[in-house]
């Protein structure tokens, strides 16, 4: 029997979330480098988790398929009801469609032991600033939060500028944010998560224990 998403959600399976622009097109160097890094996380048989449309979704689930020969793992895909209609990527393995984003968003958090934020715009934001905050209340496990791309690096000085010498955040909040202008960087980060991972370090855990599927 076919399992459903929130039974395949439950199992415990190390997975990346990968957020980033529906619109950028293959051919562009960022395309590239979410298809070659979600190609190295298929490789290691890590699951990938995106909103499962165009752009750089479609790279990252591209990707994971290519590196994922053995089909060990699974990409999801979590679309959004748009008044527009969306066109899912291919290669996804289990895909959900959410009517509201709040939903979508609740369940990018139940998934993810870590997450890539690539280049976008005002949907990568928000989904970057949620777990950013969840992670700040403890809502959800202290997962890390890879910056890929030099995008991220002014928004973070802006960060360091206003809010936090304002006092309205800790430096401590920026504990979980990772910068990766590389391949290799962003790997070594989700490597080194992952190694902790399989040795049931205190510091990683389940999101779902924490955070309910709806």
């Amino acid at each position: 029997m076919k399992k459903t998403f929130t039974q395949s959600a439950q199992e415990k399976h190390f997975r990346v979330a990968i957020f980033g622009s529906a619109r950028i097109k293959k051919g562009d160097k960022t395309y590239k480098l979410v298809y070659e890094l979600a190609k190295k996380i298929g490789e290691r048989s890590i699951d990938i988790v995106t909103g499962g449309g165009p752009g750089l979704m479609s790279a990252a689930t591209e990707g994971h398929a290519s590196g994922d020969k053995k089909h060990k793992s699974h990409s999801y895909g979590l679309l959004i009801k748009l008044p527009s209609e969306q066109k899912s990527a291919k290669h996804l393995d289990i895909k959900r469609e959410f009517e509201h984003f709040t939903d979508r968003l609740d369940t990018f958090m139940v998934l993810s032991n870590a997450v890539v934020v690539a280049p976008g715009g005002l949907g990568t934001l928000l989904e970057f600033i949620y777990t950013w905050q969840l992670v700040q209340l403890k809502e959800i496990c202290d997962i890390p939060i890879i910056l890929l791309g030099e995008q991220w690096h002014e928004l973070i000085d802006w960060i360091k500028k206003h809010p936090i010498k304002n006092r309205f955040m800790s430096p401590s909040d920026l504990n979980s944010i990772f910068f990766a202008n590389t391949l290799e960087q962003a790997m070594n980060i989700i490597n080194h998560t992952y190694k902790m991972y399989k040795q049931g370090d205190k510091d990683i855990c389940l999101n779902i224990r924490k955070y309910k599927l709806r």
